[in-house]
């Protein structure tokens, strides 16, 4: 089966990101605003309790960490994706690194850029004549994320949650 680990921001965030993402995202009904923190792995379900308990212990060893969105920005040329960029921060950093690591190190196709994505698999004209609006645009968003889950896809490219983890053991 395949999972993945992502970090769910507030509602008011989530619905300014969809906001866009009805309109330029064609998995907008596949998953809900993230921040992707393990890239998509595939798992046997033998091995499933083994990284729960793996990511319990990251979890309660990490500190919820500070999200800050600060402009609009781009993939392109690598792929035509449009998102919301975060400002990197050390917790932020440190938990994504835990959780691509030793036991959980499932390797990564692209280096970690926090970010929200809006835009996915867009035509070029249409990347271009939308990155160019957005980028005039004015974004200042601060909030804390206080825990993140383990996901996996259902058969029809759903992504729903398996667990969550709170950060820090806060409760």
């Amino acid at each position: 089966m395949r999972y993945g680990v992502a970090a769910f921001p507030s509602k008011k965030l989530q619905d300014l990101a969809n906001s866009y993402r009805k309109r330029y995202d064609t998995k907008y009904a596949k998953v809900p605003p993230h921040i992707t923190l393990k890239e998509p792995f595939d798992l046997d379900e033998s091995e499933v309790q083994k990284v729960i308990e793996k990511i319990r212990e990251i979890a309660k060893s990490s500190a919820p960490f500070d999200v800050s969105v600060l402009k609009f920005s781009s993939f392109y040329p690598v792929t035509n994706t449009l998102y919301m960029k975060l400002q990197e921060n050390s917790e932020m950093r440190r938990l994504q690194e835990k959780l691509n690591e030793g036991e959980l190190d499932f390797g990564q196709e692209h280096p970690f850029v926090p970010h929200i994505t809006i835009g996915q698999e867009m035509d070029y004209d249409e990347l271009s004549d939308v990155y160019g609006r957005l980028k005039m645009e004015k974004i200042e968003h601060h909030e804390t994320i206080d825990r993140f889950s383990l996901l996996y896809q259902l058969e029809d490219g759903t992504w729903t949650a398996y667990e969550t983890f709170l950060l820090g053991g806060t409760q």
